[in-house]
Formats: C-alpha cells, structure tokens, sequence
C-alpha cells in the first residue's frame, strides 16, 4: 500500500474566544471579568492523501477548511489528534518540510507590490537557496505555462487581478514543491482567468507529479480538477470519497431534457417542469422514478431527443451543506 503523504487523524483545534454584552457597563466589567467560550473549528477529522492527488476540500464559510491547511502547513498548532506531511510534523517548522510545500491563498498577496514580480522571484529564489539553473529552467517552464512573459518586468501594482494571481502561483512554486494548498486561488477571477488557472494547475500536477489540496467555492475548479472530494461542516468530515459518489449519495433526483417534435405540450404530469422552449423542456423527477418516466415519455409523446442528467454539482454541495450536524 501506498504511504501517504499527508495523513490526518483525528485532528482538531479549537479557540478560545472572549464574550461580552454590549454596553458601557458590560465594557468596564469585561476589564476585571470576562467571559470565555471554546469555539472548535475542526473537529477531529481524519482522511490520508496519496502521491500525485488533487482533491478537493468543501465547506460552506466558516466549516474549517483554512484553518485546515493552516495547520497542515505548520501555520496553526493543532488542539489534539495527529498530522503528518512527507513524513514531516508541520508545527514543527522543519526546513526540508518548508522547502517542499507552499500555501496559495487568493485573498493574500506574497509579491511587494512596487517592485516587478521578477524581483519577487529573485527574492524567493534566495530563501529557498535555489541554484540559478534550477531557478530558470522553472522559471521558463512557468512563464511557458502561465503565459507571464509581458508581465514578468511591470510594477505588480499595475498588473490586473488576474495577471497578479498568476505572479502569485507562479512564485509560490519556483521551489517545485511536491505538496500545493489552494485556498481560493481563483477566487474574484473571471471565467476566462479561472480556465486558465485550472489548466495550469493540472499541468502542474502532471509534469511535476504534486499532490494537491484545493479549496474552492467554484465548482466549476473542482469538476475539472478533482475526482476526489472531502466535504466538511461546521468542522465535521461529512463526506470523503468520488465526486460522482457525492453526487448520488445528496441528490433525490434526475434532470430530464426532452426535445419533442411540437411545443404546447403540457408535461406537469411527468414531474416538475423547471423550464419550456418551444419544443424543448426540462423536467425534474425522483431519481427512483428516472427509467419509468422515460419509458412513459418515450411512449406517450412525440420525442425527437431525451437526455438524463444529475442535477448541477452547485445544487448538490448545497444540499450537503444543509445536513443537520449531530
């Protein structure tokens, strides 16, 4: 059997947070007294990653997934259970852990902003001590990848939102790590932008064979990159398995797209009509019931054309979320 490279078990951390009532009383009375609560943000999750994976890691805000990659990157200290990354524990801090991980978080910027990105690199090419050869021959290979060539040289304060997402990524992998946390990396980017995230990512992933852990609230970043997804709520693993798993475990239902010879047809019979376009409708029925309301479809009605589908992947994920955590 594979070793992982990471492994989680049983991992949590919890904080301690202030309360208090608002109020000029409650203010002078929280200077002598004040009031604490354990707030618990992971809550004793465990799942392993194996070389060469890009799984992605859901939940709605606040569920606990950067805090999650925190501590998987050594940021946070853990409360309780075990964690290991490369074999390294990563509150520890150890340079050849460092050297072989980066943290991507979309809201956080790494590059100073006045300066070129080119200087940035330099400046991360002496932290982590890379050779010169090394330094451009990855530097070329991502400029290649990531299309950076006419940005390489301008302020970073006069890059686009997109071009500076992209001088990000590109500096946090200079040092070819094997172990990438995205928290967000395609987050306020438009759709053209967050393609061609997306498809460096994969590329990444398979010229330099790195494990990937994503985070994301487009689904859009993880259909395209994951087959693995694990789930968490309110700090609690709900789910860990296929994409397609997920899929039929939280959907009660079926997308039907007929296309029939003639339109005015009335279909409420059939199940819940979502939309009509002169002779093309979509009906959502249980799943249960897929192959014997298209059988009834097929043989009552004029059908030109008839498509199964589940349901988006966004209706899903909301309906994970909106389990009741015991």
């Amino acid at each position: 059997m594979t070793t992982p490279i990471i492994h989680i078990h049983e991992l949590s951390k919890t904080y301690e947070v202030s309360e208090r009532e608002s109020g000029l009383k409650a203010s002078v009375r929280s200077l002598v007294h004040r009031t604490k609560e354990d707030v618990r943000a992971v809550d004793r999750i465990s799942f392993d990653l194996a070389p060469g994976e890009v799984v992605g890691f859901l939940g709605p805000n606040g569920a606990g997934k950067t805090t999650t990659l925190k501590m998987l990157s050594g940021l946070l200290y853990p409360t309780a259970g075990e964690v290991s990354v490369l074999g390294f524990v990563p509150s520890k801090r150890a340079n050849a852990f460092l050297r072989q991980i980066t943290l991507v978080m979309g809201q956080r910027n790494q590059l100073v902003w006045d300066i070129p990105a080119l200087d940035s690199f330099e400046l991360n090419r002496a932290i982590y001590q890379i050779p010169q050869a090394d330094y451009r021959r990855t530097l070329d290979e991502l400029t290649g990848l990531l299309e950076l060539a006419p940005l390489l040289r301008k302020p970073v304060r006069n890059l686009s939102l997109g071009e500076r997402m992209k001088c990000e990524i590109a500096a946090a992998l200079l040092h070819r790590p094997q172990v990438v946390f995205l928290d967000e990396p395609t987050i306020g980017l438009d759709v053209t932008m967050q393609r061609r995230i997306r498809d460096f990512i994969s590329e990444y992933n398979r010229h330099f064979g790195a494990t990937v852990l994503l985070t994301s609230h487009y689904m859009a970043d993880v259909e395209a990159l994951c087959k693995r997804v694990v789930v968490i709520h309110q700090g609690r693993l709900l789910f860990d398995g296929d994409l397609s798993a997920l899929v039929q475990q939280f959907t009660a239902h079926k997308t039907l797209v007929v296309q029939l010879e003639t339109s005015g047809r009335e279909l409420s019979g059939y199940g819940e009509v979502l939309s009509a376009e002169g002779g093309r409708y979509t009906i959502r029925v249980p799943k249960a019931e897929t192959a014997r309301i298209t059988s009834r479809l097929l043989a009552d009605l004029p059908v030109i054309d008839l498509l199964v589908e589940d349901p988006p992947i966004e209706e899903v994920i909301e309906r994970v979320f909106a389990q009741d955590i015991q």
